[in-house]
């Protein structure tokens, strides 16, 4: 695991300077560096595949190749033998050199053979080429900026793994205040756009071409496309249902054994959900050395509803790992600026808090960790696919009923407090059921109360920004997926959006803040062309969450642990946001604040806080978002 950077074009050397002193925490291990006209590459490694001969930028025998990765090619070995029978001499045994001579052998088109999680720039200097190339589910990040060259010459590109590492090379900086508005609706900026204008970030799957200034793009991969593949493998082999399950088995075995190639410490962040349960259980059919695995909990007896740690102490025994269970008593006041500094930009999913903890406390024995990210985007975890297959059977009641139903009856029912209550989610299906199901999915991914959608914000605000129906681009993506099934589409959009750009993007920048490699078993691609495969029925057979992975699995976890309803990687924000943190809350929100910024109305934010602390409504996802882009000004005000 590494942090990249560079330019092409010339540029001094202070640039890339810049550029590589803000990824230290990426690759705290060493420094690379390899410029010539035309380009400059950078990188800081992390050690984790052949520790001495490792070194980055790697080049071919000629040195008209250089390359610099982030990221892990778990099929590096295979790759690097056949190349070896093909004639290419290796002078080590990392995977960064095998794309080097991939590269030779079968040019662009060898991006398809790899499999793992990566974001790389490789410089052919006899085609005066730079590519860019982002792993297919976006598990690794790569921003990039188009620049006037310095003398009105051809354009420079510039990238980064990240962006305040970018943002050094760029001035002025200019906030993108359709982001803002983006970042307030869903919690986080949704790619391939950023914060500021003209600073970009690669699709998954996309490959960047730079040649002389001239920038091209294209998708290499398709998540939509494996969908149509996996429908028809699916509808060969669909009557063979215990076969399938056993399939399925075998290639998470098999992924999970990829992802355990390490020269360094590995461990696991254990929850007590499916999983990372799912995880475990194949590293001890794969393994019957130590396993390492982590878990945190909170000390407050008000803050115990919160905690799996005796679910995940029960997967740990049962499987026989070397369990690290930490209790926490977190300084949220402390900590909530250095989660805004590690992410780099306004980012407000309230995970982001036990996701920095996790990695601060396992990076202190292992320097690589597995995660089940994903595993709930791929096999139907998320209680709103429920919702979206209820809502395509409701949608045949007539229009009238609907629209009594949403005006007359949901209203009496309880608002809800949490991701857990029932009353809350069955309200939002009725007072919404009278719209399109997309329009009612894009809802209840969206994060402005409906009794003030877009007229929270300021009218100066939502002049400057432009269009703000936030949920437009969403909708269109819905609508695109291949699948005439609604779960299908709302799985689809979530592929391309909230795995990306929410919970991947927060599990490389806080791990990488502790300089912990974070792996992701179920984002490989193959095992996503499988999930991609099932259809609905069997995906949620028997109206069960996860119905079919819950199946596949009863002879490998314990039944207690497949009984268990969904948890989530939660941490007690709505009473932290009315006790611990309310004092912050009103000084960095108050009416003077929110005023300067301008993007929200005084009277929206007093009502939010109003409701909040009286304990009428759970607007903990709201008030910190606030919160977060308050801390982010704050922090980039000092740089």
């Amino acid at each position: 695991m590494c942090g990249i950077c560079g330019f092409t074009g010339q540029g001094e050397p202070a640039l890339l300077d810049g550029m590589l002193q803000r990824l230290v925490h990426r690759g705290p291990d060493e420094e690379g560096r390899h410029q010539e006209p035309g380009v400059a590459l950078g990188v800081r490694r992390l050690r984790v595949i052949d520790l001495e001969l490792g070194h980055q930028p790697m080049t071919n025998e000629t040195g008209t190749v250089w390359v610099v990765l982030n990221g892990e090619i778990y099929n590096y070995r295979e790759l690097r033998e056949e190349l070896i029978l093909k004639g290419h001499r290796f002078v080590s045994n990392c995977d960064t050199e095998v794309l080097v001579h991939l590269y030779e052998q079968d040019g662009e088109e060898g991006i398809h053979r790899l499999r793992g999680m990566f974001a790389f720039a490789l410089w052919d200097r006899a085609r005066q080429t730079l590519l860019l190339v982002r792993d297919r589910l976006g598990i690794k990040p790569l921003y990039y900026a188009a620049q006037a060259g310095d003398t009105g010459g051809e354009r420079r590109l510039v990238f980064a793994s990240e962006l305040p590492a970018l943002l050094a090379s760029l001035s002025p900086r200019l906030l993108r205040l359709q982001a803002v508005a983006q970042y307030l609706t869903f919690l986080y900026v949704p790619g391939p756009e950023t914060l500021f204008d003209g600073v970009r970030q690669l699709l998954p799957g996309e490959l960047l071409r730079v040649v002389k200034g001239r920038i091209e793009s294209r998708r290499y991969f398709h998540p939509e496309s494996a969908w149509r593949e996996g429908q028809n493998t699916w509808q060969i082999a669909s009557q063979r249902s215990e076969e399938w399950m056993d399939r399925y088995l075998e290639l998470l075995k098999d992924t999970v054994q990829i992802h355990l190639v390490s020269d360094v410490p590995l461990g696991l962040f254990l929850s007590g959900g499916l999983d990372s349960g799912a995880i475990l259980a194949m590293m001890r059919a794969v393994t019957n050395g130590p396993i390492r695995s982590f878990s945190i909990g909170y000390n407050s007896d008000a803050d115990r509803s919160y905690n799996e740690l005796e679910a995940a102490r029960l997967l740990a025994q049962h499987f026989g790992s070397d369990h690290t269970e930490e209790r926490l008593s977190p300084d949220a006041v402390t900590l909530l600026p250095k989660i805004v500094a590690a992410m780099g930009e306004p980012f407000a999913d309230a995970s982001a808090i036990p996701t920095y903890l996790i990695s601060e406390v396992a990076r202190r024995s292992v320097t690589v960790a597995l995660s089940g990210i994903g595993g709930d985007e791929l096999f139907g975890g998320y209680p709103r696919y429920l919702g979206t297959r209820a809502a395509a059977t409701y949608g045949w009641l007539p229009g009238a009923l609907r629209a009594w139903v949403s005006t007359s009856i949901a209203p009496r029912l309880p608002e809800g407090s949490g991701s857990r209550d029932h009353l809350g989610r069955l309200k939002r299906f009725l007072r919404d059921g009278h719209a399109p199901v997309a329009e009612q999915y894009a809802r209840w991914i969206t994060f402005l109360p409906p009794e003030w959608g877009t007229e929270a914000f300021t009218p100066e605000f939502l002049e400057q920004a432009g269009s703000t129906v936030q949920d437009s681009s969403y909708q269109s993506l819905f609508h695109r997926w291949p699948s005439q099934e609604p779960t299908d589409r709302a799985m689809g959009l979530d592929l391309q959006t909230y795995l990306p750009d929410d919970l991947l993007r927060m599990g490389d920048r806080l791990s990488m803040a502790h300089s912990l490699e974070l792996r992701v078993p179920f984002c490989d691609h193959r095992l996503l062309s499988f999930a991609l495969s099932l259809p609905a029925s069997a995906r949620f057979a028997g109206w069960k969450l996860k119905g079919f992975m819950r199946k596949a699995l009863r002879h490998v976890l314990p039944s207690t642990i497949l009984a268990r309803s969904k948890f989530g990687f939660q941490v007690p924000l709505a009473r932290w946001l009315r006790e611990d943190l309310r004092d912050m809350v009103h000084d960095l929100l108050s009416d003077g604040a929110v005023t300067r910024r301008g993007y929200v109305r005084p009277d929206y934010v007093r009502w939010l806080m109003r409701e909040h602390e009286t304990g009428s409504r759970n607007f903990a996802d709201q008030l910190y978002a606030l919160l977060v882009l308050e801390l982010w000004h704050q922090s980039i005000g000092k740089n």
